[in-house]
């Protein structure tokens, strides 16, 4: 165990942010982020921040406060690649910014997205990766990208695949109070999801187990298709189910990105994760979270308005 490790969080959007706030207590950190809002909310929280435009070039004023939170720290990676191109500049940016300093370790956040379409089959770590589209794509050549990076360096290096993320405020509320269909259950394919505390209590283990290295799928294990997390999550909000059409209906009424999402299908495994990383889910069901998460939202509420 490395507990003592500082920490550089480089993206803190949802989960960087539920990580940041949970580790700043625990260990040295520093929050890169992007807007002068997620900096002020992150403060406000006490977690020291940096503002770092990873679309601009390289800001060398910069350098010396990063190479200070990286050196002999852990890095871990969330910003996402552009929305555009096969390959991730912002990542390239960023390593720039580090070239002459040595981590513990780098984590880098990826997607299970680069297995492609399994039809379905069960997909693990050692599946070679078939990306279906660029989105994908940009995600395989930053996994390599970083590998070859911490090679040079004799820098450990961990990469955790993660499939679809949930958790308070992170449910499909606003997609089912738009009325979009859903595939009937016999047209959709198994899901795979992680829980957001379960996903930063994995990235907290990649940091802390000096032996974790290489790759791990981050998910819970529960195949849920989305056409049961669209009807779980409006019968817990309370709010009417989404209408189920067939594959042939969503192909005509179905936006073509998310369709090619929905279409995609594979079982992600997780024994790895849950043997290397010596992980207990918190979450293992969807049903376990997404209460959990309606219920942490009620309580957010509440605390609000007292």
């Amino acid at each position: 165990m490395d507990a003592d490790l500082s920490c550089l969080i480089v993206g803190c959007g949802y989960v960087g942010s539920r990580l940041a706030r949970r580790e700043s207590a625990r260990r040295p950190l520093l929050a890169l982020v992007r807007s002068g809002k997620k900096a002020t909310g992150l403060q406000s929280a006490g977690v020291p921040t940096l503002r770092v435009d990873l679309d601009a070039a390289p800001d060398a004023a910069l350098q010396p406060a990063l190479a200070a939170a990286a050196g002999q720290a852990a890095v871990v990676y969330l910003a996402p690649p552009p929305d555009s191109g096969t390959t991730d500049p912002r990542l390239a940016t960023f390593l720039a910014q580090i070239e002459y300093v040595t981590p513990a370790v780098f984590v880098y956040i990826s997607t299970t997205g680069v297995y492609g379409d399994a039809a379905g089959a069960l997909v693990d770590e050692f599946t070679p990766v078939a990306p279906s589209n660029d989105r994908s794509r940009r995600r395989v050549a930053a996994e390599g990208a970083t590998q070859a990076w911490c090679a040079a360096r004799g820098v450990r290096c961990v990469i955790l695949r993660v499939p679809g993320i949930y958790g308070p405020d992170r449910l499909p509320l606003e997609r089912l109070r738009r009325r979009e269909p859903a595939l009937r259950e016999e047209d959709a394919g198994p899901g795979n999801r992680i829980h957001v505390d379960d996903l930063v209590t994995a990235i907290v283990a990649a940091i802390d187990r000096l032996s974790a290295h290489g790759v791990f799928n981050v998910t819970d294990g529960d195949y849920a298709s989305t056409t049961k997390y669209l009807k779980l999550t409006a019968a817990v909000a309370g709010i009417e189910p989404p209408a189920l059409i067939s594959r042939a209906e969503a192909r005509e009424q179905i936006p073509a990105g998310m369709l090619s999402f929905l279409l995609e299908s594979r079982r992600v495994d997780n024994r790895r994760m849950l043997a290397d990383l010596g992980l207990q889910l918190r979450y293992p069901t969807l049903q376990s979270g997404v209460l959990a998460s309606f219920a942490e939202m009620r309580q957010t509420h509440e605390a609000g308005t007292t």
